[in-house]
């Protein structure tokens, strides 16, 4: 179930107020987990995972769609045909609804049969997409540590309902990085898991190391951030004209 293990101590600088967890999807029972003890939504797990011991969830501890886009459980019309969101007052139409299970990401029928979660300080496992519970302050790093050696343009992609799809299968298929507020969830607002405000950040397994690089180069509090916007302003002007200087000394 292990591959080549990280050195995850980087992501206790944070100090989150909710611990980072991994999650993996598997076809085969993983060893040593527990099996969950209660029938939850995905988003429910997440939060389960952060207070409880590590465990593994089969495709009938899930009350939600997940198995769906887990590629564990049949697609089912009702929820496809678009019906449920007007009916809730979340879309105007089924049609609106609708075009959500068309943006989505689904693994392959029958390749997952379990999913594995675990908080980082107990996890056992190369985790497929690690999941931290973040603030805007955190974020800003996060998203600095990404950016800082390829300088690669972030994007957030959601929807009003299933974002655990957007964590979950699609950072782990498209390996981009995905962020999203718990606060604009419709299920996880109503189900009241996260504290407001909280940021959800899904890394996949192949841009962990690439955070962990960038935050271990990138300076956390850049005195630009706390010195105000006169030191910022002579600051950037001292930059930009010694460029210039130096580029009129080469002429």
């Amino acid at each position: 179930m292990s591959t080549k293990k990280l050195d995850l101590s980087i992501f206790d600088k944070f100090n989150f107020k909710l611990k980072p967890i991994g999650v993996k999807f598997l076809l085969f029972k993983p060893e040593g987990l527990r099996k969950i003890d209660k029938k939850l939504a995905i988003c429910e797990m997440w939060r389960e995972a952060q207070k409880a011991e590590p465990f593994y969830a089969t495709v009938e501890d899930f009350n939600c769609v997940a198995p769906v886009l887990l590629g564990m459980a049949d697609t089912d019309p009702i929820y496809e045909s678009g019906s449920i969101g007007p009916a809730l007052g979340i879309f105007e139409e089924a049609r609106a609804n609708r075009r959500v299970y068309y943006q989505i990401t689904y693994l392959e029928k029958g390749s997952v049969k379990y999913v594995a979660m675990a908080s980082i300080d107990k996890m056992k496992f190369s985790p497929d997409v690690l999941l931290l519970s973040a603030n805007a302050e955190q974020l800003e790093i996060i998203l600095r540590a990404m950016c800082y050696a390829s300088g690669k343009m972030w994007t957030a992609k959601g929807t009003p309902v299933i974002e655990c799809s957007w964590l979950m299968t699609y950072p782990y298929i498209s390996g981009e990085l995905n962020f999203a507020l718990a606060d604009a969830s419709h299920g996880m607002i109503s189900k009241q898991i996260f504290p407001a405000g909280t940021i959800l950040v899904a890394v996949p397994f192949d841009k962990i190391a690439t955070l962990i690089d960038g935050l271990e180069k990138i300076e956390w509090k850049p005195d630009l951030y706390t010195k105000g916007r006169e030191y910022h302003d002579k600051k950037f002007e001292e930059v930009t004209t010694g460029l210039q200087k130096k580029l009129e000394a080469e002429k």
